[in-house]
């Protein structure tokens, strides 16, 4: 006879820790390419000048969201998923409070896109978050390469 918790495993969607890496690498990228598009879209009709120094601010401050703030993520992410063994839920490639902020972060870009908010200025922290995002995601990347070589 069966007990619940092995009715409710039988049901969840296994897989082993090279595709969570998989899986958190592209999201990343994914979302940060749709991020750095949305803002695209927006400084495609501001004048150029202020859409090249809108994208330079944007930039450099993805280079400090990027080393102050993602990396770490990606780190605590990376540690807990690395020493991980056999199949693992698909979805735990990032912990369940970080699903919650996700919502939030959703939430408030929603609210902002429609603010009244100009969309110059709203294409930096778009193009900060997103190309950080992308390049946060290198991390996740490397560590799938190095462990199928490894294999």
């Amino acid at each position: 006879m069966k007990s619940g918790n092995q009715e409710i495993e039988k049901w969840k969607p296994g897989v082993p820790k090279n595709t969570l890496l998989l899986i958190a690498g592209i999201l990343w990228v994914g979302v940060g390419i749709i991020l750095d598009g949305v803002s695209y879209s927006w400084l495609r009709s501001e004048d150029l000048n202020h859409a090249i120094l809108a994208s330079i601010i944007g930039f450099i401050c993805a280079l400090v969201i990027h080393h102050f703030g993602f990396l770490r993520i990606v780190d605590r992410n990376l540690d807990r998923i690395l020493p991980m063994e056999g199949k693992r839920c698909v979805f735990s490639f990032m912990p369940w409070k970080s699903y919650i902020l996700i919502i939030i972060m959703v939430l408030v870009g929603f609210l902002l896109r429609h603010s009244p908010i100009p969309k110059l200025y709203l294409s930096v922290p778009y193009i900060g978050i997103g190309t950080a995002l992308i390049l946060s995601s290198v991390r996740y990347l490397r560590y799938l390469l190095l462990s199928v070589k490894n294999k």
